[in-house]
């Protein structure tokens, strides 16, 4: 009997074309439907991953019956819109990250997902992969003793282009909510860890960054304090190329995770390196040999399955939290959108 997850893809850009490419590689998705602003950009997409349903609407996906959970790949500024819309039509939600430009939207995307009872999950896809799950056991081993300070990065390196989306305050660019969704997200996760919760908010947050031409955030860093006396720095940027990677200081040693934020894109290997005070590094290797889009996807169809409405990979509350920092790390630093206002 087939039971595969039917999806719909609404928007064409680049992420969406990565997280086809890793559905077509799950074990529990199928592709049969793309959305886009026009019919000419959805057919395009379609000849390439072979969809037989193109629609020249977004609207027009959301209305195909056969369609029963939906990955939302549009610009940031109209996540909210159409995961809302998609809840309301009875179609579970995967949403690109940043889920929403701020916290009050993203309380009324789960409001949405809670009143029309679908899935709902923020697409982080690092954490459903096997190098998160392992950080994790790590972590609560103590093996470096009380973690004091997390160091998170993700910044690189675009030459200006009014054109890219990363550029547009309209559609919402900027570094701190394009990449630093990523740093304050497993910030939070390792804070939790280190007091026994599945994630932690922090008590203070404090910024600086450089706002730059489009009138958006091109880099930005942020000191985020948390209890249990810990510490992070999380950096990101959208025009300064910088070492993508995360470092955890305990009482004992530190950590070190190389690949944090795409882990094996196709499979294969990653490591943790353990430094504990005294003794040799040591390399902790992780195997993967699933596709990481398609790890997302199955574990998305998974909770749905099982009848949740969320998946602890992302819940509605983790992604609260994460949007309620990225508003204080804006505030810090005196921006925000026109239309937030």
């Amino acid at each position: 009997m087939d039971t595969k997850l039917n999806w719909g893809i609404i928007g064409t850009g680049k992420i969406a074309k990565r997280f086809a490419i890793g559905l077509a590689h799950s074990k529990t998705g199928r592709l049969i439907a793309v959305g886009s602003r026009s019919e000419e950009s959805a057919c395009k997409f379609g000849d390439e991953f072979k969809i037989s349903k193109c629609y020249g609407s977004y609207e027009s996906l959301l209305a195909d019956k056969d369609v029963k959970a939906v990955y939302i790949s549009t610009p940031h500024s109209l996540h909210a819109k159409w995961a809302i819309r998609s809840a309301e039509a009875g179609k579970h939600v995967l949403c690109e990250k940043p889920v929403s430009i701020n916290s009050a939207e993203s309380a009324k995307i789960i409001e949405a997902a809670r009143k029309n009872k679908v899935f709902f999950m923020e697409a982080f896809m690092y954490r459903c992969h096997p190098q998160t799950a392992k950080l994790i056991e790590i972590l609560k081993q103590k093996v470096i003793g009380d973690i004091k300070v997390i160091k998170a990065v993700f910044s690189y390196g675009a030459m200006y282009n009014p054109k890219s989306i990363v550029f547009d305050h309209i559609l919402g660019g900027g570094g701190i909510l394009d990449v630093g969704c990523y740093p304050v997200s497993i910030s939070r996760l390792i804070a939790g860890i280190a007091v026994g919760k599945d994630f932690e908010d922090p008590i203070e947050v404090k910024g600086s960054g450089y706002i730059g031409k489009g009138n958006i955030d091109e880099y930005a860093s942020a000191v985020l304090k948390f209890p249990g006396e810990i510490i992070a720095e999380v950096t990101a940027g959208i025009t300064v190329a910088r070492e993508n990677t995360v470092q955890i200081f305990g009482t004992g040693g530190s950590i070190s995770i190389l690949t944090p934020w795409v882990p094996a894109r196709e499979g294969g290997s990653t490591k943790i390196i353990v430094n504990k005070n005294g003794e040799p590094s040591k390399e902790v290797m992780v195997e993967c040999s699933e596709y990481l889009y398609g790890i997302e996807a199955d574990t998305v169809a998974g909770s749905i399955n099982n009848g949740q409405l969320s998946n602890s990979a992302m819940s509605w509350n983790d992604t609260l939290g994460n949007m309620k920092v990225l508003d204080e790390w804006r505030a810090s630093i005196g921006f925000s959108y026109d239309f937030e206002k």
